[in-house]
C-alpha cells in the first residue's frame, strides 16, 4: 500500500515549482489531489497532460485563494464530494519586489493577501473537514526571508513571517484532534522564483549558500511528504528549513 493511498489533499499553487513537485509526490504515493492555481492556464494544461497517468486522482482548478467568497464556494462544492479532507498544503505565493519607499500600496496588499490571508482562508475552511474525522495535516510553505529579510522584499518577508505565526497558533488550536500544522521553509530553490532575477543577483544568492548550490523542488517535496505523513504524527508547530545551510 502506498503511503498516501486513499488520502485526499488540496495543494495551492500546484502547477509550478515547489507546488507541482509536492502535488506529483503525493500522487505518486497514492493520494487524490485537487491542485489550485492562480491564473496560469498554460502551466495547468501542461501539468494535466504530463500527469495523465494519474487519471481522475488529479483535478486542477483555478482559484484566487485571497478571495474569501470564492474559497467558500470551492469548499462547499468540495464538501459535497469528499465530506472530509486529510491534507492541505498552503503553497500559493507571489513576489512583487521594491524598496519600501518605492513600493506601491497595491503591491504590498497583494503579496500579503495571497501569501498570508490566502493561507488563513484556506485553513479556515479546511479545518472543519479535518475535525470531522479527527485527523489532518496542514503545511505552510514559508521562507527564511521571514526572519532574514532582504532589501526590496519587505512585503514578501512580512507575509512569510506571518505564515509562521499563523501556523504556530493554529497548531495549538487543533492538536488535540490529531491535526498537525507545520511549515517547510525552503531557501533558494531552482524555480521560476529564481529564474526571473538578474543573473548577477542569482550569483550573489548562490554564494550565500554553504552548500554552494540551489535546492530542487523534489528535495522540498521529500521534506513536505514526511511532515504530511503519519510518521510525523508528533511533529507539530515546527518549521523545517531546507536551505543548504543558509
Amino acid at each position: 500500500m502506498l503511503e498516501f493511498e486513499e488520502k485526499k489533499a488540496i495543494v495551492t499553487g500546484a502547477t509550478r515549482g515547489i507546488g507541482r513537485a509536492i502535488t506529483e509526490a503525493l500522487l505518486a504515493q497514492g493520494a487524490t489531489v485537487v491542485g489550485l492555481y492562480g491564473g496560469n492556464h498554460a502551466a495547468a494544461e501542461v501539468m494535466q497532460a504530463e500527469c495523465a497517468q494519474y487519471g481522475d486522482r488529479l483535478r486542477l482548478q483555478q482559484l484566487d485563494v485571497s478571495e474569501y467568497q470564492a474559497v467558500a464556494s470551492f469548499f462547499a462544492q468540495l464538501e459535497a464530494q469528499w465530506e472530509t479532507l486529510d491534507i492541505l498544503v498552503n503553497n500559493a505565493g507571489i513576489r512583487r519586489d521594491a524598496v519600501l519607499p518605492m513600493m506601491k500600496e497595491e503591491d504590498w496588499r497583494r503579496v500579503i493577501d495571497v501569501n498570508l490571508t490566502g493561507g488563513y482562508i484556506m485553513a479556515k475552511f479546511a479545518v472543519p473537514l479535518m475535525l470531522r474525522q479527527k485527523y489532518g495535516r496542514i503545511l505552510f510553505v514559508t521562507s527564511p526571508m521571514g526572519h532574514l529579510g532582504f532589501a526590496g522584499q519587505a512585503n514578501y518577508a512580512a507575509s512569510k513571517a506571518g505564515q509562521i505565526g499563523l501556523m504556530k497558533s493554529l497548531s495549538r488550536e487543533v492538536a488535540k484532534r490529531k491535526i498537525t500544522v507545520n511549515c517547510v521553509s525552503p531557501g533558494f530553490i531552482a524555480t521560476d522564483f529564481i529564474d526571473d532575477l538578474p543573473e548577477a543577483q542569482v550569483k550573489e544568492y548562490r554564494k550565500m549558500v554553504p552548500a554552494n548550490r540551489f535546492g530542487t523542488p523534489a528535495e522540498v517535496a521529500d521534506a513536505a511528504l514526511f511532515l504530511l505523513s503519519d510518521r510525523a504524527a508528533y511533529v507539530n508547530g515546527a518549521v523545517l528549513e531546507i536551505t543548504g545551510g543558509l
